[in-house]
């Protein structure tokens, strides 16, 4: 064994974004303005305006989407949820995952290439920025040399204003807009936690779109590992057509690109599929974990077959069964699984969110004596009943015992008011005959009634002395049992 152990080398990258001596490669990706880019950057601008837009877009009196952490209030295209509906969350989970599943197993990564923020943001903000301030509008690619001093911080300082207002933006989520609002023009003395997490984010998405860029796709994003399993041979890929480019040709002339020879393929080997890619691979050696779907390579290639004379296609969106010259089929069976799961989770989701009720009861026994024999000879029970308000508008309840005349329910008021969306805890006194309770205990049911005929009816077992014992008035330990 010698005494210093030589380093072994590798012959190629081991990630897009690694040199094979380990330094970090920086992509500069040039810029294909094809037909995909076009419609690519149509989206982008509109799901820019949407990201921006849905915490101030409001959907009767609600807002579209607002997840009020510190209220437990979560609302989802105008609904409002609490944290007891956890049978709602669980089926809007599932159905959300499932969803995720079919649209992959039938168009592949298109969320990736199309509608992912940090594609889009990437793509269609960052990277212009970049481009404006380092001499490479519209061309991509690295920077110009020689580029003036203050360009480099101009960049970062556009980079921040960005970063700052998607870090409020992103919050405008969390936090209803008239309070950002107060937020934002008072001073950040006023709401500490608040500023504090502007800050946070705003840090991190500096952190994320200033330096660490493309790597959070190839190496921190889980939904590109998770395409293996998701993936079959017939869903929507980007694919290169090996039968048609390979082998590959050469350009021949300034202007006139000829194949080398009669067994050469339509690749002219210029590599612009790999310069154009935002992650740095080339699509030539097939289906690869780093590849976004974004067809950028799909616009270069379709540009060079246009200047050789070739058909386009030779990269294209495909399957691996087309490419192979087998049928390709959008119906199969885990699609159709997959289909008939997602009706099913809907159909209970839509079902529980209209049979839900406008109240929430819930009726709980106070810790102590389990009941007192009072001077008249009545048995009273102490409880506490919660009663939400899931409406929108304040409500009035009155809480009886349903169907049993002489059991009278005392409540510090008649009505209880009660504000949309709040809860309230009241304290009960249930006051029974003593001859009701022939084993010990008594099972009424707590009816809770408000406006618009609502009924809420809560079965309750009230616990007093078993027949025969004595029932004398007590106030101490006689009747305290547990």
């Amino acid at each position: 064994m010698t005494e210093q152990q030589t380093i072994p080398q590798v012959s190629q990258r081991v990630l897009s974004t690694l040199e094979a001596d380990g330094r970090r490669r920086w992509l500069f990706p040039r810029l294909s303005k094809g037909r995909f880019w076009s419609r690519r950057r149509t989206v982008a601008y509109l799901l820019l305006a949407l990201y921006a837009l849905i915490p101030f877009l409001r959907i009767g009196s609600k807002p579209v989407i607002l997840l009020d952490l510190t209220q437990r209030r979560f609302t989802l295209l105008g609904v409002t949820f609490l944290p007891t509906d956890t049978a709602f969350l669980a089926l809007f989970l599932l159905t959300v995952l499932v969803s995720i599943f079919v649209v992959t197993a039938i168009l592949g990564r298109v969320w990736c290439g199309w509608a992912c923020p940090q594609t889009v943001y990437m793509e269609f903000v960052f990277r212009p920025i970049e481009r404006l301030f380092t001499g490479r509008t519209g061309k991509g690619g690295k920077p110009a040399e020689n580029i003036a001093g203050w360009r480099k911080p101009a960049m970062y300082a556009a980079y921040l204003l960005v970063c700052l207002h998607l870090a409020n933006t992103f919050l405008a989520y969390f936090v209803p807009a008239n309070v950002l609002h107060q937020w934002i023009t008072s001073s950040p003395a006023n709401h500490p936690a608040g500023f504090t997490i502007v800050i946070i984010l705003t840090g991190l998405m500096m952190f994320n779109f200033a330096w660490f860029r493309e790597q959070t796709c190839i190496i921190a994003c889980p939904y590109g590992r998770l395409q293996s399993v998701l993936l079959d041979r017939r869903s929507l890929i980007i694919s290169y057509d090996t039968n048609r480019g390979e082998p590959r040709g050469k350009v021949i002339g300034l202007h006139v690109m000829n194949r080398q020879n009669e067994s050469a393929g339509d690749c002219v080997d210029c590599s612009l599929c790999v310069q154009v890619c935002p992650t740095g691979i080339d699509i030539r050696q097939g289906l690869q974990v780093e590849c976004v779907a974004c067809a950028q390579c799909i616009d270069a290639c379709d540009a060079v077959m246009d200047k050789v004379n070739r058909p386009h296609g030779l990269i294209r969106y495909s399957s691996q069964n087309s490419m192979a010259g087998q049928p390709g089929k959008i119906l199969r069976t885990r699609v159709v699984i997959y289909l008939a799961i997602i009706t099913v989770l809907g159909g209970l989701l839509t079902t529980l969110l209209l049979i839900r009720s406008p109240a929430d009861v819930t009726v709980l026994r106070n810790v102590g004596r389990p009941f007192v024999v009072n001077a008249d000879g009545t048995i009273e029970n102490t409880m506490r009943i919660k009663i939400t308000n899931r409406t929108e508008h304040l409500r009035h309840y009155r809480i009886s015992a349903a169907n049993v005349p002489d059991v009278r329910v005392l409540a510090s008021e008649e009505y209880l008011t009660i504000a949309p969306g709040e809860s309230v805890t009241e304290p009960l006194r249930v006051l029974a005959p003593a001859g009701k309770f022939t084993l010990g205990h008594f099972d009424i049911t707590l009816r809770v009634s408000g406006e618009g005929n609502l009924q809420i009816d809560s079965d309750c077992r009230l616990l007093g002395p078993i027949a025969g014992s004595a029932s004398q008035p007590t106030s101490g330990a006689t009747n305290d049992r547990r």
